[in-house]
């Protein structure tokens, strides 16, 4: 297989892209040109695409280079490595994501787990209210738990949205 026919990452792409706007921005592109060029490296999946794109604009490399191997070039061990590395990171990423929010929740930051602390008073409140006032006064105490209770979930939904 040859090697302009490998597909290409958005590390590649934006390189590609940071070129075309110093090719612009040094005049060699006009506006609709450098737009043009632009969509044509967002929708590129193959080095020759890329390369399509830089084809008529001065310059000694290609604007995206392949990084150095330990391996040698097109080894697929080079790959594998590359490959075990991005997915080290992501799984550090990921944990260091899950202990951030565990902290902010043990410290009171972030979003609470569990009823509002007012909602069990006014449970209690209302069982009182039944025993000593009757049911008139434990009518009205529910109404204010249900409504707090709405509340507290409806605020939660749009507060907490990540």
């Amino acid at each position: 297989m040859d090697r302009n026919d490998l597909r290409i990452g958005d590390a590649e792409r934006e390189q590609t892209m940071a070129a075309l706007r110093e090719h612009f921005a040094q005049g060699r592109l006009t506006h609709e040109e450098l737009d043009e060029r632009l969509d044509r490296s967002l929708a590129a999946k193959t080095a020759r695409d890329l390369a399509q794109v830089t084809a008529d604009l001065p310059g000694q490399e290609p604007a995206h280079r392949e990084p150095a191997s330990p391996y040698g070039a097109g080894d697929w061990h080079a790959a594998m490595h590359a490959h075990r590395a991005q997915v080290q990171a992501m799984h550090h990423a990921q944990r260091e994501m899950h202990r951030v929010a565990w902290m902010a929740r043990r410290h009171g930051r972030g979003p609470r787990r569990g009823p509002h602390p007012v909602l069990p008073v006014l449970a209690a409140l209302a069982v009182v209210g039944l025993i000593v006032g009757g049911a008139g006064i434990f009518k009205v105490l529910f109404v204010v738990w249900v409504g707090a209770m709405v509340f507290s979930l409806v605020h939660r939904r749009f507060h907490y949205r990540g």
